[in-house]
């Protein structure tokens, strides 16, 4: 679906044409064997949704549970979509409107259900450290951060953010995390290399497989990724980002390493690790689900009908 709706820019609303593809929940097919390519390794092609309720980080409602039983989450899943649809503030969650209200819940499209990895739900995607918490930035990445804030502004339109300029989606492309919105995925797997596409922006990047890394000198905006297979997990290394990649505060030193096991015809397993010294203390890992959805996976038309452009394009 499409709305004309309000971004914001450096404080300022503007207007925006956002689409937004919504999947109604229905009840999950019955999961079919695993699909498998030619060549005998699974085969990922589809298009999957990453939507989930599951919190980013464990809260402290779940402290010291990494997984709840079936009855539990029902529980905490009615709630939360409660609080959702009524904009309240239940167990410390984040409130619902966003970037001053321009958002409402019609937009969002975070699933109903906690994510379900080897049969258990999940009560954070960070999954490693076991306390479901993204680990401490060094006193570097700190530093490093507050100048960023010290020194924002918008000079000229390159010093708007990339995402601002529809040049990439504002949830990155690596690691596949939910987005508030758009969290549809498309896979087209051959022998030699594996696309995956994000509805998010259409930010695209392809996984060349058994290959090398090309030159550290050469830097791009989704890293450089070179995949094998280990058994039936598709196993990708990223590194070579540029220095607009600060995901979570990181540097173009960061390394993503995923890790897609096709569990049926219905889902993939997902799991990330970040790694960047000069960012955390140590390594952490995410997981999450993707499951299969008719698609297609639709045009998204950032700024077509945004009639500030020229404004933001005027700055000097």
């Amino acid at each position: 679906m499409r709305f004309r709706s309000l971004i914001e820019v450096g404080g300022v609303f503007l207007f925006a044409v956002v689409c937004v593809s919504a999947q109604k929940a229905a009840p999950a097919p019955k999961a079919g064997a695993v699909p498998r390519a030619a060549d005998g390794h699974p085969d990922l092609t589809g298009i999957f949704t990453n939507s989930s309720r599951t919190p980013f980080e464990r809260p402290a409602v779940f402290a010291g549970k990494p997984t709840i039983s079936d009855e539990e989450a029902r529980a905490w899943e009615t709630r939360e979509n409660q609080r959702w649809e009524e904009g309240s503030d239940i167990d410390g969650g984040r409130p619902v409107t966003i970037q001053g209200g321009a958002y409402n819940v019609l937009f969002y499209d975070n699933g109903n259900e906690l994510a379900r990895i080897g049969g258990k739900k999940r009560t954070s995607l960070v999954v490693d450290p076991p306390d479901g918490k993204v680990p401490p930035m060094v006193p570097e990445a700190r530093e490093r951060f507050a100048a960023r804030r010290r020194t924002s502004g918008f000079l000229s339109v390159k010093d708007l953010p990339t995402d601002a300029r529809c040049l990439t989606g504002n949830t990155p492309s690596i690691p596949l995390v939910p987005a508030l919105y758009n969290n549809n995925i498309e896979i087209v797997q051959s022998a030699d290399s594996i696309l995956i596409e994000v509805e998010m922006v259409h930010d695209a990047r392809i996984v060349h497989m058994n290959a090398k890394h090309v030159d550290e000198k050469i830097r791009k905006w989704f890293g450089d990724s070179i995949g094998h297979w280990e058994g039936d997990t598709l196993v990708v290394e990223t590194t070579n980002f540029d220095d607009h990649t600060h995901y979570r505060g990181s540097t173009a030193n960061l390394k993503v390493t995923e890790r897609f096991t096709r569990v049926s015809d219905q889902a993939i397993e997902y799991r990330a690790t970040m790694e960047d010294p000069s960012t955390w203390a140590k390594p952490w890992s995410i997981e999450l689900a993707f499951n299969s959805v008719p698609g297609p996976l639709y045009e998204y038309a950032c700024h077509e009908g945004n009639y500030a452009i020229l404004g933001i394009l005027g700055t000097k």
